[in-house]
Formats: structure tokens, sequence, C-alpha cells
């Protein structure tokens, strides 16, 4: 799936997919909002229809009574009608009731309290007063009936108004629940989306690491989107170049200098026949001139074997033998390896920190602390103390090089790393150096995925190598 899209359609889909999460459930709270409104305006309304039911019926029964007692005292017919027509009207009104959650019983009782007072509205003349009586005495009970039925009908608005509460309370719950889970599964999804998208970006950032470390024997394989995986094969072609550009540079130092170095060969040979006399003798100034061209041939000799040795390095330091080797041990076996040229000096060298097991390539790693030593005893004066301190901090392993000389003048400290390139502070009693050994130490810490540095400590220059995934023995 992950060939058929490109990365900026990857993208698009992963933003529809958490939008329409969060709109799922942004829809659904709307929805169920809409419901409860609609629920709370229809109790609203019928708890108003309700109470005015509840309140009408009282003034219903207020005017049966007065319709009936008239018409029993002036035995109205008009007054009875009236009292019907009431009557039928507040029938009504208690089956609403009734409907609205009214308890039957209630109902039943208010309706066989209207059946008597019907029956007592009708009769002989000479029985109006007695029956009149009893119609005052029904419509007392009547009014406890009427009042059973208000509180009834405030008790079952309440009760309406308790359940749509419980209800919003329960919606308010899970609804509360619904958003919590999408925003939890959106956050999970976008985390678990930048993973996923991260993944090949970060071999992309590795590949382009390992170029720039000239780790070129690594085929670069970039799984994902369609358009990354096209950038991954456009960097391994580059590696491909690069390695060719690479075996080119080295074939041609190869050969320019076995080229230079046969001619060169013939000249110093000549030049020292010259000086020998084989072609006669030769004056003063001639002799001269062949002792310039004698040292000439020399340094130019040099340069080529030293262009040839730097050349080497660098090709080497992408070929390492990782072993589990002790640091500590190594400095000290550096120490001991020029202990003539530094006693000699009459110079004091001091290894310091505790045991530390890495894997490395003690050869090369050995050859990078050695220059800088080398380094160290040549810069120092009789007397001086060169020392080799090895610590940790986190994961990084620190060696640090220290030395009592002259230091590194501040115009060469952003080339002292620069092959081929000698600064202006050189010690007067030995020879001028090529200028490469702090190129190669370069070379063979970065080849370990280190980094030299030259700390501005004073006086005398302190050197540090940084080298990473260090393992405590």
């Amino acid at each position: 799936m992950l060939k058929r899209f490109s990365f900026r359609q990857l993208l698009v889909i992963a933003f529809l997919l958490i939008a329409a999460l969060l709109g799922a459930a942004s829809l659904r709270a709307l929805f169920t909002l809409e419901d409860l409104t609609l629920q709370s305006r229809l109790n609203a309304a019928e708890a108003l229809s309700l109470s005015a039911a509840a309140q009408s019926l009282n003034e219903r029964s207020i005017s049966m009574e007065r319709s009936s007692r008239q018409s029993v005292i002036l035995d109205d017919r008009v007054l009875r009608e009236r009292f019907e027509a009431e009557a039928r009207d507040a029938l009504e009104v208690v089956q609403r009731l009734a409907n609205g959650g009214l308890a039957p019983s209630v109902a039943s009782d208010w309706r066989r309290h209207l059946q008597t007072l019907q029956g007592l509205i009708r009769g002989p003349a000479d029985t109006a007063l007695d029956r009149e009586r009893q119609l005052v005495q029904q419509f007392r009970e009547l009014e406890r009936v009427n009042a059973t039925i208000s509180v009834q009908t405030q008790q079952n608005i309440q009760q309406r108004n308790q359940s749509l509460e419980r209800k919003l309370d329960e919606s308010r719950r899970r609804l509360t629940l619904q958003v919590s889970w999408a925003i939890v599964l959106a956050v999970a999804m976008a985390l678990a989306f930048g993973v996923w998208f991260t993944l090949p970006l970060r071999r992309l950032e590795d590949a382009i690491v390992g170029l720039g470390q000239n780790r070129l024997d690594r085929v670069i394989d970039i799984r994902g989107p369609a358009d990354l995986v096209l950038v991954g094969q456009r960097l391994d072609w580059l590696r491909l170049r690069l390695v060719e550009l690479d075996a080119d540079k080295a074939r041609f130092l190869r050969h320019i200098s076995h080229e230079l170095k046969t001619p060169l060969a013939s000249l110093r040979e000549g030049v020292s026949l010259l000086e020998d006399g084989v072609a006669g003798p030769l004056t003063s100034d001639q002799g001269e001139i062949a002792q310039i061209l004698r040292h000439n041939t020399g340094v130019l000799q040099t340069q080529i074997e030293d262009l040839l040795r730097f050349n080497a390095a660098a090709f080497e330091a992408r070929q390492l033998h990782r072993q589990q080797a002790d640091l500590l041990g190594l400095l000290e076996a550096q120490a001991d390896a020029q202990r003539l040229q530094w006693r000699a000096r009459e110079l004091s060298v001091v290894v310091s920190g505790e045991p530390l097991v890495m894997e490395i390539d003690t050869d090369k790693l050995g050859t990078a602390i050695g220059n800088l030593l080398s380094n160290a005893i040549r810069f120092s004066p009789p007397g001086g103390v060169v020392r080799l301190e090895l610590g940790t901090l986190a994961s990084v392993v620190r060696i640090d090089i220290h030395d009592d000389g002259a230091g590194v003048a501040p115009a060469d400290r952003e080339r002292i790393f620069e092959p081929f390139y000698r600064g202006e502070r050189q010690p007067l009693d030995a020879a001028r150096g090529s200028g490469i050994g702090l190129s190669i130490v370069q070379e063979y810490v970065a080849a370990h995925g280190g980094r030299i540095m030259l700390l501005p400590d004073q006086p005398g220059a302190h050197f540090r190598i940084e080298l990473p995934h260090a393992v405590k023995s």
C-alpha cells in the first residue's frame, strides 16, 4: 500500500481519517444535543399544559358548583344545561390529565363524584334544599379530589423534569466519554501516522549521514511512499557514483604518483652523479645548484609519499575491523610505544582513567592516538608533562590529550585538521611536519562515528576525541 501512494497523498489520507473521526464525534454530539433540546421543549410544554389543566379543573369545579346549586334552588333548565356543559369540559380535562400521568384511581374517583352530582341535580322540588346541602358536601369532596389531582400533576411534572435531568446527565456522560475516546483515538492515530511517516524519513536521514561520513559500502534501500522510494533510489545511485569517483581518485593518485616517482628517481640519480663528478668536476656555483636540486627532489619525493599515505589512510578508514578492546590499555600501549621519544626530551606522560571496553579498530584508533601523542611530545618543552585522560559522559567516551607546548595559534585553529596544512608555531629543534597527521586522526575518528576537537585550553594544546556507544567492562 505504501508504494502505491506518494508521501503527500498518504499525509492527506491521514489528515482526512483523523478529521472524519473528530467530525463524526462532533456530529453525534450535535445530534444528541438537538434531541435533548427538543425533549426539553416538549417536556416544558407538557408541564405547562398539565398545570393549566389542573388549574382549569379547579375553576370549572367552582363554576359547576355555582350552576348546580342555582339550578337545584331555581329548578332552571338552562342552568342545568350549563352545568352539563361544564361537566363535559371538566371530564375532558380529567381525561387529559389521566393521559398525562394522573393515577387511574384518582380519575375514577373524580368521575364517581361527578355522577353523584349529576344525580343530585334532578329531583322533586320538595327535596331541593336537601339536595342542595348534599351538593355542597359533594363539592367539598370534589375539592379534595381536585387538590389530590393538583398534587399528582405537580409530582408528575417533577418526575418528568427529574427524568429529563437524568437523561441529560447520562447523555453528557456518554458524550464526554465518546469525545474523550475520539480525542484519544485521534491522538493515537496522529502518533501512529507520525511514526509511520518518519520511519522512511529517518532512513533517508541515516542514508544521507552515511554518505556524509563516507560509508559507501552500505546499500541504500528506502521502503515507504513512492516518492521517498524514488529519493532512496537516487541516493543509492549517488552512492555508487561516489564509489566510482573514489575509486577513480585512488587510481589517479596511484598512477600520477607512479608517473612522478619514475622521472623523480631519475632526476635524483642524475643530481647524485653530477655531485659525484661523474660528468666532470663542478664549480662552486654548480655544486650549490646541485645541492639545491637534490634537496628539492627529496622534498618532492616526501610530499608524494605523504600524499599516497594520506590517500591510503582515507581509504582504510572505511574498512574498520572492530573488536572488543580496553581503551585505557590502548592509551598505555601508545605511551609505552613512544617511551624513547618522550624520555629523550625529559618529558612525563601520565595516563589516567578507568578501564573501559568498547568495539573499535585498535590499529586505526591506536594510530590516531599515537599521532596526537607524537605531536604533543614534539611540541612540548623539555621537562613538560603530557596527559592522556580517559573518561565518559552519558554514552560518550572522551579521550583528552594535553601538552605544555606553545599551543595552536588562533589563525591556525580553523584549518588545523586540513590535509598538508602546517601551523605557524613549529618547534625550532624538530623537523617540519608533513601536515597530514591530524588529517589522518580525523579520518580514523570519524570512521568510528566520533569526532575530534581542539579545545581552547591554555597553555599548550588540548585535543579531545569523542566516541559514541561506550560499554563498560
